[in-house]
């Protein structure tokens, strides 16, 4: 019975683990799709539109017991609104990213997120960290400064906007470790789809662009999208530990390139592809660092995406 138990434990995490590539995959197709765009929308229409349809994965998010009214409330309501703002700005920023840079560029700065996890970790969470996790943290801007190329490189604003992106998701990470299990799951999922619904409406409106039929497709398609990776990302999550799946968002680095190559000619040299690898592998010692010495941290590792 033992052997057959671990057989079929073994069998749900190897499955968690395809859901989970699958649902990097579609994730990166979402961000494509934002892309396709080319800015025809602006940024707060576009994140109200994809929040909208991202009402469609609350069904899977809802436990037992739980209303639709919990999207909205929470014990600690100050940390529901921080979660919302943070949701806000990483959308808006995402959004931004994927519109101005090549694929892999937005994501390579996008994956800076670790650095500003252990950042604020020690600033607010008081978390010890010792000299392999600053090292990670060194690592990773010195990857930055080897993408962005100060002085060579004609910075514009999705560098910074996908920089922010990463400080926001970071700002999510930070927050999740400090609520623990004190919160319900829909109440934080909420705050992470009602704030960039509400804050994407309210201002989009004084510059509000009626979409065409074209940028419908690419909106509709956006949406579903990042709804399905969601749900994806969700189902993975009930089949395999969080800490064994959490390493296959880097995956999506390689649908960036491929993507970004295949769609948009996206040419990528040398030199970004050195810098990507360092934030990259600056990535992985941070989680495996925490893995080792927080393991519910590690378990709480976010995904890279906007939604």
């Amino acid at each position: 019975m033992q052997a057959l138990a671990a057989d079929d434990t073994r069998q749900r995490t190897v499955q968690g683990i395809l859901l989970s590539f699958l649902g990097y995959v579609v994730y990166a197709l979402s961000d494509a799709s934002v892309r396709l765009l080319h800015g025809a929308l602006p940024a707060f229409e576009v994140v109200f539109f994809g929040s909208l349809l991202g009402l469609l994965a609350v069904p899977f998010v809802r436990g037992e017991g739980d209303r639709w009214r919990d999207l909205f409330t929470c014990r600690d309501r100050r940390m529901w609104a921080i979660r919302a703002l943070a949701a806000v700005v990483g959308a808006v920023c995402s959004v931004v990213a994927f519109t101005q840079l090549p694929m892999a560029e937005a994501f390579a700065l996008l994956f800076l997120l670790p650095a500003f996890v252990t950042i604020l970790s020690v600033i607010f969470l008081k978390e010890p960290v010792g000299w392999r996790r600053w090292s990670a943290v060194i690592m990773g801007f010195a990857g930055v400064l080897i993408v962005l190329r100060p002085g060579f490189h004609a910075l514009k604003l999705g560098h910074f906007a996908a920089i922010g992106g990463g400080f926001a998701g970071a700002v999510t990470v930070v927050l999740l470790r400090h609520l623990g299990n004190s919160e319900k799951r829909i109440s934080l999922y909420g705050a992470g789809l009602i704030g960039p619904l509400v804050a994407g409406l309210v201002l989009s409106l004084p510059h509000f662009v009626m979409p065409t039929p074209r940028d419908l497709i690419f909106i509709t398609s956006y949406g579903l999208l990042g709804a399905a990776g969601n749900v994806l990302m969700i189902l993975c999550g009930r089949m395999a530990p969080a800490s064994v799946v959490a390493p296959t968002q880097y995956s999506q680095m390689l649908w960036g390139i491929g993507l970004g190559y295949g769609l948009f000619g996206d040419k990528l040299d040398g030199v970004m592809i050195l810098g990507a690898v360092v934030i990259i592998g600056a990535g992985l010692i941070t989680f495996l660092r925490e893995k080792v010495k927080q393991p519910k941290a590690a378990a709480q590792h976010p995904t890279v995406h906007p939604q």
